[in-house]
């Protein structure tokens, strides 16, 4: 991840582009380029896997110079979130399920309640 980050700071030092990378600009740039990569599965199942290829390189481009300009890790910060997701999505809870946590809790309160 270093060897990324570097490389974007080289990019941008060479273009003296850094006056534009805020955080702010940068989010702002992750969530134009996340509907530009959802675009190319818009109207049916087919894509092509270059152009999809290219705007997720472009998400995560930007996901590795807004975590850069925050100075936060990048493995810590996920690896803590998939912590707390481990917790809210226990595996006997939603194995093979896409409700979201708090269905599942019902779910769970209801088949509680009337096995007692």
């Amino acid at each position: 991840m270093d060897r990324l980050k570097q490389a974007f700071r080289d990019f941008t030092e060479e273009r003296d582009w850094d006056q534009f990378h805020t955080p702010e600009n940068l989010a702002k740039s992750v969530s134009i380029e996340a509907g530009e990569l959802l675009e190319c599965f818009q109207w049916d199942n087919s894509f092509d896997k270059t152009h999809v290829c290219e705007e997720l390189a472009d998400v995560l481009s930007y996901c590795i110079m807004l975590a850069d300009k925050l100075d936060v890790d990048i493995e810590e910060i996920v690896l803590d979130k998939l912590e707390k997701t481990k917790k809210k999505y226990p595996v006997e809870m939603a194995k093979g399920s896409s409700a979201k946590y708090d269905q599942l809790k019902a779910y769970e309160t209801i088949h509680r309640d009337s096995s007692e």
